[in-house]
């Protein structure tokens, strides 16, 4: 506690330094521009709308705001997803791998796009958003269950949706943020942009850096107390390092926006990463630092142009993409006299091609068609360049294949009076020489009452997903003779949305989703002494979401937003027992929590603003038996909590402001995934500089 005050008296004691407080004015945050309107905040007043958008009709979305998008630059769109929705967001710390999963599925059941293109690796079917940095995102949507059909198949749980903007400005504008953490962390962000009635061009840059020495005790080891003759008299959990965790990653954002002015827009979207990490040690490793070394780093890129035509009753759009990962990783040990043996030289390489074409067409205000057609084209080579000889000859462990994958979408929606909404989607999808089965889906919308906005949705599909390439080919372990998975889910929910003009607005959201996933591919260990990957006969994944929203005008110059997510997730193995021993049946899935929830609170007055996040996860199992009481059986379940506090400032020459943030405000001990120790509470002060000249920016969207 003593290091929270002191770290609030910091900021506070730093703010004198940067500029006056104006007493007239309320300062919200728009896009990337600091504005100042009136004294009061003025809440929207709340339409009878009647129904929801065509295109939206019977859909399960959770939409990721600006603000918590652009909160800070330290921030991974894990972070985004996990304090502003109800997904669970498993990861091993800071810059190390963070996954996404909804609906009690796993990883690779969770499909994401970024500008159209999707992100999911070909060798591991999944995406690490702790590479993903949320100030590069301007538009983010989680799609739930049957709703992710209608951006791409195999979401088994749902899909993510990602994109940039064009900035919305006049003129040359700068942003540079600077931030200073613990652990010698250091974050940088700069953001040029250029903009007229034709161009919009923009560049941006992250640099982040971190020891991620930080300290925790290890309840994983106990040392003893001894006396004097060596009789031992108390034990204790030592306090040791994170060893191996440093980082540093490089970001770099280039786009180009072209309006002709006749409804056509010309857009350029490139995406440059370079990262080097340290994979941090367990708890329960016992080597020192000097005795080894373990780090991954990458290489990305990725690169969209588009083109769009919009008309009054119809769009057509084209896209063509291409993605670069070179993906390195290195474990060596030494071997006793202080000789570095390499264990462990990985090496992949994923080139994948990218086009799509898509229209949307509507008929008055009845009928709307939507349709896509994709293709990607991969090619993998993944070895172990830690080459094995034996009788002067030499083998290399790994696959080099290249794989197609083709999608073809179309979707009415059709509204036959005001209170009603139906919605049919068909995908058709290629992988390789391989087509899946007509993955349909429906959706309804119903409006119960206009007067508070009570909608009712339901949705219901089908849907599959195929192996990937490290699930079948992998060395050793990968098994080409592995089924697709295949999914039939459905869900039903309701939602409203009230308020009055100028004093507060209220909208709340609460769904039901049932699943049934047939040959579900895990990983197991297998009696030839490695992992191989097997198709489990029968997953049911059930459960409850609910979310909400608040935004009051408490007083003059006072405003409080608070929004709110909860899923309660039962993901049950209902499989036949794969031996006598089997004791999986009827379990929850290995890490996969039964209860997650988030609140995020932001109150504002004037020039101030303070944000305090929670979450919260259950316990998660790492055992299929679901067996507590073993010692590695379970992952405690833990609650998060942060808080920042901001000042802004306006010179004549900036836009300034300074804020402080704590990260686990109460010092909670915990673990995300077992024997992997996450930072006590931590502290980061963050500088935001937007010099003026020219003219003002219209506001970044």
């Amino acid at each position: 506690m003593k290091r929270v005050i002191l770290a609030i008296y910091l900021c506070l004691g730093l703010l004198p330094a940067f500029g006056k407080e104006s007493s007239d004015q309320t300062i919200l945050l728009r896009g990337d521009t600091l504005e100042r309107p009136a004294r009061t905040i003025d809440i929207e007043a709340i339409d009878v709308i009647g129904h929801r958008p065509m295109k939206k009709i019977g859909t399960q979305e959770t939409q990721i705001t600006y603000r918590v998008l652009h909160d800070n630059i330290a921030s991974q769109m894990a972070d985004a997803l996990k304090f502003g929705s109800s997904v669970f967001v498993k990861e091993y710390g800071r810059a190390t791998l963070s996954t996404v999963s909804f609906r009690g599925t796993s990883p690779s059941h969770t499909q994401v796009t970024w500008n159209g293109m999707k992100l999911n690796s070909p060798m591991l079917g999944m995406v690490d958003f702790s590479m993903i940095p949320s100030y590069f995102i301007d538009d983010a949507s989680l799609l739930h269950g049957t709703s992710s059909v209608n951006l791409t198949g195999g979401g088994l749980g749902g899909a993510v949706m990602l994109s940039t903007k064009p900035a919305d400005t006049q003129g040359f504008n700068m942003q540079y943020v600077q931030g200073i953490g613990m652990y010698k962390t250091f974050d940088e962000f700069l953001r040029l942009t250029y903009g007229d009635d034709h161009w919009q061009v923009s560049t941006r840059a992250v640099y982040s850096s971190s020891a991620n020495d930080f300290k925790y005790r290890n309840y994983k080891k106990k040392e003893l107390i001894t006396d004097e003759n060596h009789n031992i008299i108390g034990t204790y959990y030592p306090i040791e390092r994170n060893k191996s965790g440093d980082f540093n990653d490089f970001h770099l954002l280039q786009e180009a926006y072209y309006n002709t002015g006749k409804g056509s827009r010309f857009g350029l979207s490139a995406w440059y990463l370079n990262s080097r990490r340290g994979v941090p040690m367990l708890n329960v490793d016992y080597k020192n630092d000097s005795e080894y070394t373990n780090e991954q780093r990458d290489q990305t890129f990725r690169g969209v142009l588009s083109w769009d035509l919009v008309r009054k009753d119809f769009k057509v759009g084209a896209k063509a993409g291409y993605t670069y990962t070179n993906l390195k990783y290195d474990y060596s040990r030494d071997i006793g006299n202080g000789e570095m043996n390499k264990m462990i030289e990985s090496r992949s390489k994923v080139n994948t091609l990218y086009g799509m074409v898509d229209a949307d067409y509507s008929i008055g205000d009845k009928w709307y068609f939507t349709g896509n057609v994709s293709l990607y084209q991969h090619t993998v080579v993944s070895k172990d360049k830690n080459i094995i000889t034996q009788d002067n000859q030499t083998a290399v462990v790994g696959y080099d294949k290249a794989r197609v994958e083709f999608s073809s979408f179309l979707s009415a929606k059709w509204r036959p009076i005001e209170r009603l909404g139906l919605g049919l989607s068909l995908r058709e999808e290629m992988y390789g020489r391989d087509w899946m089965p007509l993955i349909p889906a429906g959706f309804i919308d119903l409006v119960l009452s206009k007067r508070g906005n009570v909608i009712m949705k339901g949705s219901i599909s089908r849907n599959y997903r195929y192996p990937t390439l490290n699930d079948q080919y992998f060395l050793p372990g990968g098994n080409p003779d592995l089924k697709k998975e295949s999914g039939f889910t459905y869900d039903c929910g309701i939602e409203f949305t009230v308020g009055k003009k100028g004093k507060y607005t209220l909208h709340g959201e609460a769904s039901w989703f049932d699943s049934y996933i047939d040959d579900w591919i895990i990983w197991l260990p297998s009696f030839k002494g490695f992992w191989e990957p097997r198709n489990i006969k029968k997953v049911h994944a059930y459960g409850v979401e609910v979310k909400g929203s608040l935004d009051v005008n408490l007083a003059k110059d006072w405003q409080l937003e608070m929004n709110g997510n909860f899923s309660w997730t039962p993901s049950i193995n209902e499989g036949e027992a794969i031996s006598q021993g089997d004791q999986a049946y009827g379990k929850q899935l290995v890490y996969v929590p039964e209860f997650s929830s988030s609140v995020t609170g932001r109150l504002s007055y004037r020039t101030w603003r303070m944000e305090y996040k929670w979450c919260h996860y259950s316990e998660r199992f790492t055992t299929s038996s679901n067996e507590p009481d073993m010692i590695t059986g379970r992952v405690a379940p833990y609650f998060m909590n942060d808080l920042s506090l901001e000042k802004q400032f306006f010179p004549k020459w900036a836009d300034l402001a300074i804020k402080c943030s704590v990260m686990n405000l109460f010092d909670e001990e915990y673990e995300s995934v077992l024997s992997r120790p996450m930072p006590g509470i931590h502290f980061e002060v963050f500088l935001d500089i937007r010099p003026k000249w020219g003219k003002r920016n219209r506001g970044i969207k």
